[in-house]
This record gives structure tokens, C-alpha cells and sequence, in this order.
């Protein structure tokens, strides 16, 4: 299994009137979380996008727990279970300052080449960076 965790600071423009983070704004801390993971790996989306493989969302689940406040300072733990094959699956837990668990997901997504719109395996660049955690 692969993990990896990341920080982010909520801004000010993220919450709602409560003072909450806007619900929207997870989806966002994902993307966050797993750009990062990849960045670790050696593996930049960029690149993917530059070799002709995209990688569209197929499907993203949130469970919010308690809520994030502004300037909380959040740990993005991201952690990919399987070696991906046609899609990649990201489980994603947030955490705030105090260590207290406030939201999971998951984020699913699958290669496509951008030419054709085709999906495509899971490139073995990502394969072979993730293979050495299993």
C-alpha cells in the first residue's frame, strides 16, 4: 500500500458563513492530495498530459465528519490500497490540527488517451513507481 500526506491551510474564502469549509471545497483537497501523492512518486500530471493520458475523475465519495475551520491547518493523508490496472483508486482521510479525523473519501479515476477519449491501462511509469510500496 502506498501512503502519502500533505498539508493545506483553509483559506479564508473556503468556508461558508459558519466558518465552515464549504463542502465543494473537499473535492479540491483531494485533487490537492493526490497531485502531491504522484508528485512523490516522481510522477507529475503534467507529464501524463504532455505524453497524451488524462486522467478524468469517474467517481468521488466524501463522508464529512466534523468540520474544518478557517486557518485550520489540514493533513491530506492519501492512500492508494491496489496497483492500478484500467483505474486508480485514491482513499483519502483529512485530519485537523489536532489530530482528530474529520472527513474520508475516495476519488476514482482511469486513463484515457486525450487523442481518442479511449481509456487506456493505467500507464506503466505509474506502475512501476507505485509497484515497489506493495
Amino acid at each position: 500500500m502506498y501512503i502519502h500526506s500533505t498539508e493545506v491551510r483553509v483559506r479564508y474564502a473556503e468556508t461558508d458563513q459558519m466558518g465552515y469549509v464549504y463542502y465543494g471545497h473537499y473535492a479540491t483537497y483531494y485533487e490537492v492530495g493526490r497531485v502531491e501523492a504522484l508528485r512523490q512518486l516522481g510522477i507529475r500530471y503534467k507529464d501524463l498530459e504532455a505524453a497524451g493520458i488524462m486522467m478524468p475523475v469517474l467517481e468521488n465519495r466524501s463522508k464529512y465528519i466534523r468540520p474544518a475551520l478557517y486557518d485550520d491547518l489540514l493533513t491530506i493523508k492519501v492512500m492508494v490500497r491496489d496497483l492500478p490496472t484500467l483505474r486508480i483508486k485514491f482513499d483519502i482521510e483529512i485530519y485537523n490540527e489536532a489530530g482528530t479525523l474529520i472527513n474520508v473519501g475516495e476519488t476514482t479515476l482511469v486513463f484515457i488517451d486525450a487523442s481518442t477519449q479511449k481509456v487506456l491501462p493505467c500507464p506503466t511509469v505509474v506502475v512501476a513507481a507505485l509497484k515497489e510500496h506493495f
